[in-house]
């Protein structure tokens, strides 16, 4: 792979928002990552603190107000990147997390795939899935809302 050839994919990444890009060919690896989005990336992964939660009516009840407050340890975990979601890594293998699941930093909650490239999306912290917010194979945007988890 030639400058060149690293200049357009630095392009491409810029253009789709993609914070990594990882490829092997022939024991060759290339792997890049914006240096701007690493702080977000590794202390936060796309999560605020949810502060307010939005109103949904249930089954004919009123939708709660605004000002309904989510607990304090519940983290928002939105998506990095625009792709496609998906739970697993192949349509026949278990999720990789499911509600209820205790996560770590390392773990994978989820593949996205951007441009053809399947990216791993860690937890990079600790705590309880406690729901999923998309559906597999749905396409996602930047900073949609994918996981609320419960920080331990």
């Amino acid at each position: 792979m030639n400058l060149d050839e690293i200049k357009r994919i630095l392009q491409l990444m810029e253009d789709n928002k993609l914070v990594e890009f990882e490829y092997e060919d022939e024991g060759r690896r290339l792997k890049l990552r914006r240096a701007e989005d690493r702080t977000i990336a590794t202390a936060l992964p796309m999560a605020v603190s949810a502060a307010v939660s939005a109103p949904v009516a249930v089954s004919g009840a009123p939708a709660p107000s605004a000002e309904a407050v989510r607990p304090a340890n519940f983290v928002e975990f939105k998506s990095p990147l625009v792709g496609t979601y998906y739970r697993s890594a192949k349509p026949d293998s278990e999720p990789f997390v499911n509600v209820g699941d205790e996560v770590g930093p390392e773990k994978v909650l989820c593949i996205i795939e951007a441009m053809k490239v399947m990216n791993e999306i860690k937890a990079e912290m600790s705590g309880v899935v406690r729901e999923i917010l998309v559906e597999n194979g749905q396409a996602v945007e930047y900073g949609e809302l994918l996981f609320l988890i419960e920080k331990k």
